[in-house]
């Protein structure tokens, strides 16, 4: 949507003291950007509403709003919003309001706003025995150079942090070697999602895959010693998810098995396969959410209904 003109004073400098908010609070910068412009169709609907102090919200004018945003038309696209945006501003009211009462604003309604269910594509699920032959085809890959060998070992990594580690695709591209604690054996997620971090543990075949790579394979290949990103290309330079998923397929396309080439598998569906064996293996679910990262168990439920409906 066309960023919507703001006339008050108070509200303009809100909307700004919100975005240095989150940026003090370490938000990514796409958020300190995208939550304060969602923030500012809210301070734009108040105004037409003659709502000129932000003390002066009620539960109506929020529940007005929550209905206003359902009902709103897409500019770009025509139709109904998708639920993706509209949960996007309920987060964005919902960070707002938190920004407010901590510079102290007071006789603000309570923020409860109910979330859209999202219709989600049917998640792709890798048996174990699909995991284990990925592993094999990485570990039998040719290479004619070191640099082709450190490339090829660099899959086995993705495989280690992806399935392995269960990590999300911006976390697995954030990891730098100095997240990696080999002495405690815990990989540090420092750029998670929403800015949260958590730690991971691994095991000693973990710790001795992730071993050969920071100090064998990926010297290869770094070029400039201040370079600390953990995935790497031929050049040096840090690998991007694209890059990441293409090597993926690479591996899937390696494999003679019908079954599993004609899966749209990418980097989430590691995660997704993981989260499903930890559950079928007896892991209580609220570890699994730690370990995934999960702030809400409902989300990882998810992997419940998914082990449900594996064939046995």
């Amino acid at each position: 949507m066309k960023k919507l003109p703001i006339q008050s004073t108070s509200y303009n400098y809100l909307e700004n003291a919100f975005a240095a908010w989150l940026d003090i609070l370490g938000f990514a910068q796409v958020t300190v950007y995208n939550l304060p412009n969602a923030v500012r169709e809210f301070l734009h609907y108040l105004e037409q509403k003659d709502i000129k102090q932000i003390n002066q919200i009620t539960h109506h004018d929020i529940a007005a709003y929550y209905n206003y945003l359902i009902n709103r038309t897409s500019e770009r696209q025509g139709g109904a919003l998708s639920s993706n945006y509209i949960n996007h501003h309920f987060w964005a009211l919902e960070k707002f309001f938190e920004f407010l009462h901590h510079k102290g604003t007071t006789g603000l309604p309570e923020i409860n706003l109910k979330r859209l269910k999202i219709q989600t594509l049917e998640r792709e699920i890798l048996t174990i025995e699909e995991v284990k032959e990925l592993y094999k085809i990485v570990e039998n890959q040719q290479a004619n150079t070191q640099k082709q060998e450190a490339l090829n070992y660099q899959d086995k990594i993705l495989l280690t942090i992806y399935y392995g580690c269960g990590l999300r695709r911006t976390e697995g591209i954030n990891i730098s070697i100095d997240d990696i604690n080999f002495d405690t054996r815990v990989l540090h997620v420092k750029k998670g999602k929403n800015s949260k971090q958590r730690l991971i543990p691994f095991n000693k075949t973990t710790a001795k895959t992730l071993q050969d790579w920071v100090y064998e394979y990926r010297t290869l290949l770094v070029k400039d010693k201040a370079e600390h990103k953990l995935f790497i290309n031929r050049y040096g330079k840090p690998l991007t998810g694209g890059t990441l998923n293409y090597r993926l397929q690479n591996i899937i396309n390696q494999s003679d098995n019908i079954k599993l080439k004609e899966k749209t598998i990418t980097l989430h569906s590691l995660r997704h396969s993981i989260a499903t064996h930890l559950l079928a293996n007896g892991m209580d679910i609220q570890k699994v959410q730690r370990f995934l990262g999960h702030s809400s168990l409902e989300t990882t439920q998810i992997y419940t209904h998914l082990l449900e409906e594996q064939p046995n």
